[in-house]
């Protein structure tokens, strides 16, 4: 089957509801407004006997995504503190005790922030967890100022959850490099038996053989818990890496190692789905936003720690609480209509950009993620028009178009990509960008210079 005759089959026409059910501004599901008050004494919580007296709500605060406003320099965005602390204080008034950040968020600006947030708050009532993402510099010198640094920044003196930030882009030669060649991993194991680091883990994105080195280590350094992409599409296999989540979890399962799981959501993917797919899950549980099918099953799974979510919006996060306030397990029955739903969502050619920003700033000021997103939002509305015979050409020619204005500054299109390629390394999906940014570019072109 094409994509014509499947798009003509399930009845995608023009951009109506970019999510599910009623759509906020911020593009959101208003469903949950409907169901009354937020629970705030409902949480559900993870514990493990390798975390001590750990006990992890499942929902965790992923502080990559914080909301930002212009920067009154007028030199481009910073974070909203204001609305960073109205965020955590909400959070942690419904049970969220978990926040994980980098200092490579947010432009570096993430551990400020959150620590900002959360000092005032208790110490024992939340657990923080930052990242070791010395990817431009991994000398030794610069490697101990950025773990001491985080100190700083999240004003604490000790880290609950610390991880080595993104393992398998460039193999175990990059790990090596990064980790140990320089004596790191040696100092920050040192770091956890003086306490300062409480849990030592890894993010990662990588290959199977990269992944399976890394758990060949584990008698070695004693791996606390590993943070792994996992959702109902990339459960049998992920498009970037070609390993599954499914792989993945029951690895670390297996030898009793927790996972904490990131992009559930797909950077947003998994929630801005075709009106099909809307009126599918919707259709099987009305009252429920698309979002929490997915939340429902990274929750699902026992061996599963903590659940990351960034949550810019208010929304979004009571949504996310209301969904594992408690937690309702997905059935058998309903993880398979979960898989089965993910087949129908391949039969739409989008690019599996999660917007991390990894690949930003562009040395040529491309927004390399809102052109990647603005054309996968085309895809799934139907506005990518292969040719002037297809059904509402018109229509889904000038959306593109002038969404795509609308969405990235001129400067900032694709056809400013050079070809670096300085982008493709840091890309956890392993994204060919810059061939994808010139097939946009293409596309483009082609929809300016056909007359009707």
């Amino acid at each position: 089957m094409d994509r014509r005759e499947f798009l003509k089959i399930v009845g995608i026409s023009t951009a109506t509801a970019a999510l599910h059910g009623c759509v906020s501004k911020n593009g959101s599901d208003n469903t949950s407004s409907e169901l009354g008050p937020v629970p705030t004494d409902k949480m559900t919580y993870r514990s493990f006997p390798g975390l001590g007296n750990d006990k992890v709500s499942l929902l965790g605060y992923g502080c990559m995504r914080w909301p930002t406003i212009p920067n009154p320099n007028g030199k481009g965005d910073m974070i909203d503190q204001e609305a960073v602390n109205r965020l955590v204080d909400y959070a942690i008034e419904h049970g969220v005790n978990f926040f994980d950040t980098s200092p490579v968020y947010v432009q570096g600006w993430s551990e400020r922030a959150t620590g900002n947030a959360l000092k005032r708050h208790p110490r024992e009532s939340y657990y923080v967890s930052t990242k070791l993402s010395n990817f431009s510099d991994s000398s030794r010198e610069n490697s101990l100022a950025m773990y001491h640094r985080s100190f700083s920044e999240l004003q604490v003196d000790y880290i609950d959850y610390y991880l080595l930030h993104s393992i398998g882009g460039g193999g175990m030669e990059a790990f090596r490099k990064r980790y140990v060649d320089n004596g790191i991993l040696d100092f920050l194991m040192e770091e956890r038996k003086a306490g300062r680091i409480r849990h030592l883990g890894w993010s990662f994105h990588g290959s199977k053989e990269v992944f399976d080195e890394m758990l060949a280590l584990h008698d070695k350094y004693h791996w606390d818990f590993v943070l792994i992409q996992m959702n109902y599409v990339d459960w049998h296999i992920a498009k970037g890496s070609g390993i599954g989540a499914q792989y993945l979890y029951t690895e670390l399962a297996k030898r009793g190692i927790p996972n904490m799981i990131m992009e559930p959501l797909l950077g947003g993917r998994l929630s801005k789905v075709p009106d099909h797919i809307v009126g599918r899950l919707k259709q099987r549980k009305h009252d429920s936003s698309v979002a929490s099918w997915a939340f429902r099953f990274a929750g699902s799974w026992p061996n599963v720690l903590t659940v990351l979510s960034g949550m810019t919006y208010m929304e979004h996060l009571q949504d996310n609480v209301r969904t594992y306030s408690p937690l309702v397990p997905l059935t058998e029955e309903e993880n398979q209509f979960l898989y089965d739903t993910a087949k129908l969502m391949e039969q739409y050619p989008t690019i599996p950009c999660n917007d991390c920003k990894y690949c930003m700033p562009c040395p040529y000021g491309i927004d390399i993620p809102a052109i990647l997103l603005h054309y996968n939002k085309c895809v799934n509305e139907g506005n990518v028009p292969e040719s002037q015979q297809d059904e509402n050409y018109r229509k889904a020619r000038r959306a593109f178009l002038v969404g795509y204005d609308r969405s990235v500054p001129k400067l900032r299109q694709a056809n400013h990509c050079i070809g670096c390629n300085k982008c493709k390394s840091h890309c956890p999906q392993r994204i060919d960008i810059a061939k994808e940014l010139h097939k946009i570019d293409s596309f483009v072109e082609k929809l300016k210079q056909d007359i009707l």
